[in-house]
């Protein structure tokens, strides 16, 4: 919940610079009031849209929610689902972020769900029991999207998990991938989220299983987005 249209502009324009001739995929999520604003600024670009939540019902009266067929027609491509701060903030179960998976898929959006422990599930030894409670209840069968690993206490924290840990979650959650969807399973990227900045970057994207960065702080300035896009 950041940035309003001037600051925004100034942003996207920065990204929009920097992109050109980078190798990897990018991909901002701006606050729905941002969604026409960055479809624009972006027209053309390497850079994709997305929505930062969706409602599972396609239209109704759900007043002050957003639906996928909205964030699709707005210019959005993918949209985030089940992350921490809905689960914690809006009570968000998996079985709400399940529905939303699918309305998301109907309306042709990609979805990136996100998973991952608190610090008191992880110091209990839980951390990958909670994550593959998650990824069985959040995902539908069929699933096709992106999965991201945001362990909930290094989330603007500046902390992140070891490297080892880092790489043995991201093992955990290809291997529960495989088991359920088989090769599809196999082909699902999963994101690492969790205090990303360029510091650490590459050290986080050279990790096995590691697909990208699901950038929190680090987006809303566009020299050090950029230098983690670079990274990877």
């Amino acid at each position: 919940m950041n940035l309003l249209r001037a600051e925004a502009e100034s942003l996207l324009a920065g990204l929009r610079a920097g992109a050109a001739g980078l190798a990897c995929e990018l991909l901002v999520c701006p606050p729905a009031t941002l969604l026409s604003l960055a479809a624009s600024a972006l027209s053309g670009s390497s850079i994709a849209l997305g929505g930062q939540d969706c409602h599972a019902a396609a239209k109704g009266a759900h007043t002050g929610d957003i639906s996928a067929p909205m964030l699709r027609d707005a210019g959005a491509r993918y949209v985030i689902l089940g992350h921490s701060e809905r689960r914690a903030d809006h009570h968000e179960s998996d079985a709400d972020v399940h529905a939303k998976v699918e309305a998301a898929v109907a309306a042709g959006l990609v979805p990136i769900v996100c998973v991952g422990e608190s610090e008191s599930e992880r110091v209990a030894g839980k951390a990958e029991s909670v994550v593959a409670a998650q990824l069985e209840f959040s995902l539908p069968d069929g699933f096709a999207g992106a999965i991201a690993y945001e362990p909930v206490w290094a989330i603007g924290t500046g902390r992140i998990p070891s490297a080892e840990d880092v790489a043995s979650m991201h093992a955990h959650i290809r291997a529960r991938l495989t088991q359920r969807f088989a090769a599809a399973g196999a082909a699902v990227r999963i994101l690492y989220g969790g205090s990303v900045k360029p510091e650490n970057a590459t050290t986080l994207l050279r990790l096995p299983e590691v697909g990208g960065a699901l950038v929190g702080g680090a987006s809303l300035d566009a020299a050090s987005f950029l230098a983690i896009a670079r990274a990877g």
